[in-house]
């Protein structure tokens, strides 16, 4: 459990530093951002968002399973508990949310802009809060066309970040997982993808600084507790001694 612990935790140290740092750089978020930019992390965060957010599961899942290369009856129990960890951590972000009721930086500067109360705003039912965005913006061409769409989907609660705990959960688990097996790229990889959602959420106007930063702690504890549990279940992460050498010559190969 001990050195779990302390993978995840590095792990969960290397996704903070971004969102700390613009935390503490009192970054405040503005729309007007470059559109091609604007574009990028768009398509970036719908890797998270519905339906493609199921389709990057999937994929993460079978990805997961052929790099630890289980049994069939210890891969089944890895993929249950897999798919355990990501739906525990949503359930409790729309627990938390209800609960804190913060308002997305999007909807603030609607307040500003637009004169639409924040408070009255959430008093109304989702589709009424996104048939208002699409009223009050549809003539502001400054606001791209695809973020005003998504906006108008994204009406609920900003605290704490439901996408940056899908995305930094699989990291941490790439890093709780995959690092016994030396999958160094994968790793990477991951941690980069879960920091550029991360950064897509504050920069088109979806979270503050603390919804990700609360998000990735509640990902790290987690994530911990389900390798722990995969580790029980499924056997050593660590491959056979006979298998290292196999696995550094394939790793040289990718």
């Amino acid at each position: 459990m001990l050195s779990i612990a302390k993978r995840t935790t590095a792990g969960a140290a290397i996704l903070l530093v971004m969102p700390l740092a613009v935390w503490v750089s009192g970054w405040s978020w503005q729309p007007g951002q470059s559109r091609w930019w604007l574009h990028f992390l768009f398509w970036l965060t719908e890797t998270v968002t519905q339906p493609w957010g199921i389709i990057t599961h999937v994929l993460l899942c079978g990805w997961f399973l052929w790099c630890l290369r289980f049994r069939l009856k210890a891969a089944l129990v890895l993929f249950a508990i897999l798919g355990c960890a990501i739906l525990v951590g949503q359930g409790l972000k729309s627990f938390v949310k209800e609960r804190v009721q913060e308002p997305r930086p999007f909807v603030l500067w609607l307040e500003k802009t637009h004169n639409i109360p924040a408070d009255e705003f959430y008093t109304l039912k989702r589709k009424s809060r996104g048939e208002l965005v699409k009223s009050q913006l549809s003539g502001q061409h400054d606001i791209p066309g695809f973020l005003r769409k998504h906006w108008q989907k994204e009406t609920g609660f900003a605290f704490p970040s439901g996408h940056t705990m899908f995305a930094a959960s699989w990291a941490l688990l790439g890093v709780g997982l995959l690092w016994p097996r030396r999958r160094t790229w994968t790793i990477v990889f991951l941690l980069v993808w879960a920091t550029g959602v991360m950064g897509s959420r504050l920069l088109l106007g979806m979270h503050w600084p603390r919804d990700l930063v609360v998000a990735t702690l509640i990902s790290w504890l987690l994530v911990t507790l389900a390798t722990w549990l995969a580790q029980r279940l499924c056997g050593p992460l660590t491959p056979p001694a006979q298998e290292v050498p196999e696995i550094v010559a394939r790793d040289r190969e990718t």
